[in-house]
């Protein structure tokens, strides 16, 4: 009989990865999913859709028990939100309810793995260091508060079998957030906010699947960061983008005090609109950050990850997937 995983977030960029490889390890896959939530592009999968709410721990358990679960991949969440309150809600509390709902039903759940954020960290200050995971944690937006906050209180819940993953910048087929930027290469336009170095990092969507299905089989109370190992400056994004699509772009830096401001109306028209805006100035606080390289090796020790793509041959086969799908 095969062992049952409920993914959450499953309609979006990185739960369609985690369908993938868990169907790969010949898991029984369940995704949880929103009514609303659209999911044509999962209809040929061989999955079981399923609707549990995550604000209602009574709800939870009812599901937990009538599925009984073997495992659970929880990628629900929010990258922009109108305010820190809901990032806390859909990031954090959430993540409570489906864990002690967990635990509290009596389901023998093997393991919990969190998809995290390096967000929940912060950046460093300067060009020198790495980030570890004794790193002390100074987030520097209210997501990556939400998402430190999702890991202490999953933390809370004691004897619960847990893996918290925390992935750098992902990019991938089916990404609709740094696919932004290639957009923008695509109409020839290259823009920077301000002149300083920075040392970024990536972690290709299929390497995070594959070690997030990985730890459904060694998860032990650990916290790893994760990315694909190496750093890049400011500019080798579009460098390697433009080599692969054949581009050529004018490239221009904006001033900080500019972008602040678009960030700023951005945020007011949201606001009018009831909705998150893309660009925000606490996203700005993240996107000129100067230092975002992390040391994998705690991830390569514990759970044998070793990145199949560095940001080369992940964006040739990404940006390739984007042409044949006429997103580009």
């Amino acid at each position: 009989m095969k062992k049952r995983v409920l993914i959450t977030g499953a309609s979006g960029f990185v739960g369609y990865h985690l369908i993938e490889e868990a169907l790969q390890h010949n898991l029984e896959v369940f995704v949880a999913v929103r009514k609303t939530s659209k999911v044509d592009h999962l209809k040929h999968l061989n999955i079981i859709f399923t609707y549990p709410e995550l604000g209602n721990i009574i709800e939870l358990k009812k599901e937990l028990k009538e599925k009984q679960y073997d495992y659970i991949v929880h990628a629900a969440g929010v990258t922009t939100a109108r305010s820190a309150d809901e990032y806390n809600i859909i990031n954090a509390e959430y993540t409570f309810n489906l864990a002690a709902a967990a635990k509290a039903t009596d389901i023998n759940l093997k393991a919990f793995v969190l998809i995290s954020s390096l967000a929940a960290v912060g950046p460093l200050n300067t060009l020198e260091g790495i980030i570890t995971e004794e790193t002390l944690p100074h987030p520097i937006t209210a997501y990556g508060n939400s998402k430190l906050l999702a890991e202490e209180k999953l933390k809370s819940i004691s004897s619960l079998n847990y893996t918290i993953l925390r992935p750098t910048a992902i990019y991938g087929p089916r990404d609709k957030d740094i696919f932004i930027f290639f957009k923008q290469l695509k109409a020839g336009i290259e823009p920077y906010i301000g002149y300083k170095d920075q040392k970024l990092s990536f972690i290709y969507v299929k390497d995070l699947a594959r070690v997030a299905i990985k730890a459904l089989f060694t998860s032990d109370q650990r916290t790893y960061n994760l990315s694909d190992g190496n750093f890049y400056n400011r500019y080798e994004l579009a460098a390697i983008a433009k080599n692969v699509l054949n581009l050529k772009t004018v490239k221009f830096h904006l001033p900080v005090n500019f972008v602040r401001l678009i960030a700023l109306l951005s945020e007011k028209v949201g606001s009018l609109n009831n909705k998150a805006a893309v660009l925000n100035s606490e996203k700005l606080l993240e996107l000129m950050a100067v230092n975002w390289f992390c040391e994998i090796e705690k991830a390569k020790y514990d759970l044998g990850y070793y990145p199949l793509y560095n940001l080369d041959s992940g964006l040739a086969e990404t940006l390739n997937w984007y042409k044949t799908n006429k997103w580009l």
